[in-house]
């Protein structure tokens, strides 16, 4: 077994779970024979199944799970949930090793690895910045108590979101506005305000999966009631307050681990403004508009020394579009 090859598997995995595991994290799992050979693998999926990945790979492996050794890409949990321990379940299963690609930070879940080892089993964690990357939403929840907020925004190359005249579709080609249905499927909830609820209409179901995050609503204008979000295709929730807190707190109840922020700029520069936004993508199409909306407004900062800092995570083009994203220095 090469254990790059098994952590590019377990990443893999754990996109396919992103989007779905919310409380739980997005953790995959794959099982190898003694000498190498792939046996089984599984990823959570709390639609389809309480189930963590542990036990769904090593329920397919069954019986040649015996002296095999299992990858897993969160330190395996050690606790009574609503499940049982996985650690058991490896022990049960006659795991001889198990590798693990990053700590659990949960006090109530944590130290699985040193349960295993107590109990005769080889352990070894080998850190792997990707699959931490891939997990980051619940682990920023698990650290802070709130959701990795990520900010999409669609912008000219000169970062305006609309012309002069107010028509803004589309800005963005078809292919990027395809990227954005995958972001809304790999998230827990989308998160709009009242006046892009009224204005826009949108309907914020991801197009092209069963995955169905929460339609989140904030602020206190009147939606009418016929418009799409609140159609019966995903549960919607309005937060009717403009208070930032208020709305962290009710998005820090509801468990999720990501929340993609699909909201205009005086919303989003209000999140970004407080430090509630974590990271944020844009997709620049290569047309100038000279004058119109600014995807962000004033953000209090009057001098350089004021910046925020972004830190650059990954850069690519979708037929011509710019797709960037961004770590915000200062996020909460």
């Amino acid at each position: 077994m090469n254990i790059n090859e098994a952590y590019t598997r377990l990443y893999e995995l754990c996109k396919k779970g992103l989007g779905s595991t919310s409380p739980n994290p997005n953790v995959s799992a794959a099982i190898y024979s003694a000498d190498g050979k792939f046996i089984a693998e599984g990823f959570h999926n709390r639609i389809e199944s309480p189930d963590h990945a542990e036990v769904i790979a090593l329920k397919k492996a069954g019986e040649s799970a015996r002296g095999a050794t299992i990858v897993v890409s969160l330190e395996p949990c050690s606790h009574h949930g609503t499940t049982p321990p996985c650690t058991q379940a490896i022990i049960d299963a006659g795991i001889s090793k198990v590798y693990y690609a990053v700590r659990d930070p949960n006090p109530i879940a944590a130290g699985g690895g040193e349960f295993l080892k107590n109990a005769g089993i080889e352990v070894e964690y080998l850190d792997s910045p990707e699959l931490h990357f891939i997990q980051r939403a619940w682990l920023h929840k698990i650290t802070t108590g709130y959701p990795l907020l990520i900010w999409k925004v669609a912008t000219s190359l000169d970062s305006k979101i609309a012309a002069l005249d107010g028509s803004s579709q589309w800005i963005s080609n078809e292919h990027s506005r395809n990227d954005v249905q995958q972001l809304r499927a790999e998230s827990d909830a989308l998160l709009i305000g009242t006046q892009t609820a009224i204005i826009d209409n949108p309907h914020l179901v991801p197009r092209g999966s069963s995955k169905r995050p929460v339609r989140v609503v904030c602020g206190e204008q009147i939606i009418p009631p016929m418009h799409h979000i609140f159609d019966n295709e995903s549960r919607t929730l309005l937060v009717q307050s403009k208070s930032l807190p208020h709305l962290m707190e009710t998005l820090a109840s509801e468990g999720f681990n990501q929340v993609l922020v699909e909201a205009g700029p005086t919303f989003g520069s209000a999140l970004f403004r407080a430090g509630w936004i974590n990271e944020l993508i844009t997709y620049q199409a290569p047309i100038l508009l000279g004058a119109g909306k600014e995807f962000i407004s004033d953000l209090g900062i009057s001098t350089l020394g004021q910046k925020i800092e972004l830190k650059l995570l990954s850069t690519h083009e979708i037929y011509g579009d710019l797709k960037t994203h961004y770590q915000v220095g200062k996020g909460k």
